[in-house]
């Protein structure tokens, strides 16, 4: 009898089985992994609105104006010294005194000088008496003429020498050259002094000087008597104003900046000389400009856009006109953007946001200008931007408002 012989499927056949069982049950773990994600999702609640603060755009009239940082100096200034050395016998001045043009601030020993200017002062009067009756002899032809003009040069030359030794008296006296302000004095009588040392500096601080420099490209803006402002970090809560008062006639080579000079008022002595200041000096006419705080804008590689808040109707409205138009220029957002999509499900009276493309200008303070993009009045996100998208649904708190102030002031004031 013929013994059975089982055919087996070849180890090919086997390899190929295996691989397809394999994959099918990959196929099947994954639509199962697949069903519990999507099921997972459609049950999930939409995540909560972003809270926002908000601000309404408007037109401010604003100043041109050309920034610098400058320095203060007095209108005339001075380290006052002497040219010969002495001992110090009174001294008629203290600290932080306002002093007289002329009037006396240091004495030196001078009694061996004054003598000898009385010595000389009596010599020339005794030879100008002399020189009157040598004149009245002349006139009756009593002394010749050669006797006169030696009477008349005898005098001359003791008037001479009194005037040469006045000089040398008030070489011992330190006058105020003008009136002003004295520094600190530490000089007391019975100190010797050294010729040349400076005792005192005086400063005249009614009105005050401010240099600053700025681009030659400004220089067909600027005019004397312009109108200039000054911002110091001494006095924050105030302003200083005064006129430009000079332009220099020369340009500096190596940074083609132009020094200019301002002059300011400064009745009530308030500035010093040295301290620096923020210039601002006003060029052209007032230009009037849409504003928003700088908070509001963001700035990307691909330009400055911000979000403007608008109702969910409103916002699906812009979104199907956009979709019609050829040029979607201020439409940053793709038109399946995943925020979008879920707007869809918001009812028609929801907040959302849509995220427009701004042109933005020149900066005053916190406040930037918008020049293109925006109209007038609406309403913008100035904080909390970070997690929105464009559609993205919203809430308002304007609680707490970022700076808008056109001239801000530093927090600790």
């Amino acid at each position: 009898m013929q013994a059975r012989v089982e055919k087996k499927p070849s180890t090919r056949k086997r390899m190929w089985i295996t691989i397809g069982l394999v994959l099918l049950l990959i196929v099947v773990l994954a639509a199962i992994k697949g069903l519990m994600i999507y099921k997972m999702v459609s049950g999930m609640k939409p995540p909560p609105p972003s809270t926002v603060s908000t601000i309404k755009a408007a037109n401010s009239d604003w100043q041109p104006a050309l920034t610098a940082v400058g320095s203060l100096r007095a209108a005339r200034g001075a380290d006052l010294a002497l040219d010969i050395a002495g001992l110090v016998t009174r001294v008629n001045v203290q600290s932080g005194d306002e002093v007289k043009e002329g009037q006396v601030l240091l004495q030196l020993r001078d009694s061996e000088d004054v003598a000898q200017l009385h010595q000389l002062e009596a010599a020339a009067a005794l030879a100008e008496v002399t020189f009157g009756r040598a004149k009245q002899q002349l006139a009756v032809k009593a002394i010749s003429q050669a006797d006169y003009d030696t009477a008349a040069a005898d005098l001359k030359a003791k008037q001479a020498g009194v005037q040469q030794q006045q000089v040398n008296v008030s070489k011992k006296q330190l006058r105020a050259p003008f009136a002003g302000r004295a520094g600190i004095v530490t000089i007391n009588p019975g100190a010797f002094l050294d010729s040349g040392k400076t005792i005192v500096t005086l400063q005249q601080l009614d009105p005050v000087y401010v240099d600053f420099f700025l681009p030659q490209k400004n220089l067909g803006e600027l005019k004397v008597e312009q109108k200039v402002t000054l911002a110091l970090d001494a006095f924050a809560d105030k302003k200083f104003e005064g006129a430009l008062s000079a332009i220099s006639p020369k340009v500096d080579t190596d940074t083609r900046n132009v020094q200019v000079e301002a002059k300011v008022p400064n009745s009530d002595r308030q500035l010093t000389p040295g301290m620096f200041a923020n210039v601002s000096v006003e060029v052209g006419a007032q230009q009037r400009y849409l504003t928003l705080p700088q908070t509001a804008v963001v700035y990307n590689p691909y330009g400055e856009t911000v979000f403007v808040v608008k109702k969910k109707s409103e916002f699906d409205k812009a979104q199907a006109e956009g979709a019609k138009s050829a040029g979607e220029k201020n439409q940053p957002a793709p038109a399946k953007d995943a925020a979008k999509d879920k707007s869809k499900e918001l009812p028609a009276d929801t907040l959302v946001v849509q995220q427009t493309f701004v042109t933005t200008g020149a900066t005053r303070g916190d406040q930037v200008a918008i020049l293109k993009g925006l109209d007038e009045g609406a309403e913008v996100v100035t904080s909390g931007q970070i997690k929105l998208k464009n559609g993205a649904a919203v809430t308002v708190d304007n609680k707490v408002q970022p700076a808008n102030s056109p001239n801000p002031m530093p927090q600790e004031h």
